[in-house]
């Protein structure tokens, strides 16, 4: 199980204090994900993830980010389907990892919160 620490709404000239504590929190739940350690800052947040690489352990790094940068996302779970999701939106996405979570990126894109329905 992978373990997540994400610090929301951040003032732009607090990030920087932030980061460190944030890294700090992550480092203290690296146990649940111990495969990888990512972080990402963002305008207003910072997001980290301790992964437990199950599925892609080679490239399924996270937070996963779109290509554009303008998506960020860090994920616990397993998408069941992801390989025919993949299929489906393969010539609409550039998939940039075989992980099972990145799937969510390209759904969004298309259906916005609706991906869900």
């Amino acid at each position: 199980m992978c373990g997540i620490t994400a610090v929301l709404r951040v003032a732009q000239e607090q990030l920087a204090d932030i980061r460190p504590q944030v890294l700090a929190a992550s480092k203290a739940q690296r146990h649940r994900g111990p495969d990888w350690s990512g972080i990402e800052v963002l305008d207003t947040a910072v997001l980290a993830h301790e992964r437990l690489g199950i599925m892609d352990p080679e490239s399924g790094h996270q937070p996963l980010v779109s290509p554009d940068g303008k998506i960020v996302l860090t994920v616990n779970g397993e998408i069941y389907n992801h390989a025919e999701v993949r299929e489906l939106l393969k010539d609409e996405y550039e998939f940039q990892s075989g992980s099972d979570c990145e799937v969510i990126i390209p759904l969004y894109l298309k259906y916005g919160v609706d991906l869900v329905h």
